[in-house]
């Protein structure tokens, strides 16, 4: 409802009707959050799933210290995002970071040239680093889940037959995994579209403010909603999120269906 008023929460509400609807498509600031937000869910989707697959297959093996390196895998994930977001800052850091001390010493790029990896276009390509990083060991033992209820008798005749690792992995481990890795994606498409506390660690610097190239929607909704009172506007693009976020939902659970009929 609150979308169609317009409302500060102190004066007297007012309907507007769609003119809230309206104003997004002139505002540059919520074209901006929105383009940011649906860059960073496509480049942190596939790399999650699959640096989280990866890592399940090879850490679902027999090899010496399994359980240490599990925890590690899984160490980002409950961790303090504050800690290991200044961690990030520090080791990124433009002139003080080992990251461009090492382009700067031993590529020999110059101090002019070094990259400034929190701002600008680089910006958005940290925080799906970062963001792979944090979320792969989660995601790592719902597919290490998965992997354990796969039949090892399904292996053990892929091999008979001279199927080679390659090929048991493609013929027997994907299709088995078929739903958690539905169930993955779906999860991981919802919380890449509510990205809020990582921009904020990462790229809103002292201020906790995001520039326009770091900009993303849930960002924005708070903004508007309790920077300025705009809590009409605010909830318009909280429509707007929603409908974006039912929708690849939608899709995800057609493309499942499908499979499923195959």
């Amino acid at each position: 409802m609150l979308a169609f008023l317009e409302w500060d929460g102190n004066n007297p509400i007012k309907f507007v009707g769609l003119e809230n609807f309206k104003a997004l498509v002139k505002d540059k600031f919520f074209l901006a959050s929105l383009k940011n937000t649906i860059i960073y869910s496509i480049g942190t989707v596939p790399l999650t799933l699959v640096t989280s697959l990866l890592l399940a297959v090879v850490l679902n093996q027999n090899i010496k210290g399994r359980a240490f390196f599990r925890t590690l895998g899984f160490f980002p994930y409950v961790a303090s995002l504050v800690a290991v977001t200044s961690v990030w800052t520090m080791v990124f850091h433009a002139s003080k970071g080992p990251v461009n001390a090492i382009l700067y010493y031993v590529f020999k790029i110059p101090k002019e040239k070094l990259p400034n990896w929190f701002a600008g276009n680089l910006v958005l390509l940290m925080l799906i680093l970062f963001s792979v990083w944090r979320f792969m060991g989660y995601y790592m033992v719902m597919f290490l889940a998965g992997l354990q209820t796969i039949p090892k008798e399904l292996y053990e005749a892929g091999t008979i037959d001279g199927a080679n690792a390659w090929q048991r992995f493609r013929y027997i481990t994907l299709p088995a995994l078929k739903p958690t890795t539905f169930l993955v994606t779906v999860m991981l498409t919802i919380n890449c579209f509510k990205i809020y506390d990582i921009a904020i660690m990462l790229a809103g610097g002292s201020q906790n403010t995001l520039s326009v190239s770091a900009m993303v929607l849930v960002y924005y909704i708070y903004q508007n909603a309790f920077n300025f009172w705009k809590l009409g506007y605010s909830s318009a693009v909280a429509m707007v999120l929603f409908v974006l976020v039912f929708s690849v939902t939608l899709i995800q659970f057609k493309i499942q269906e499908n499979y499923a009929n195959e």
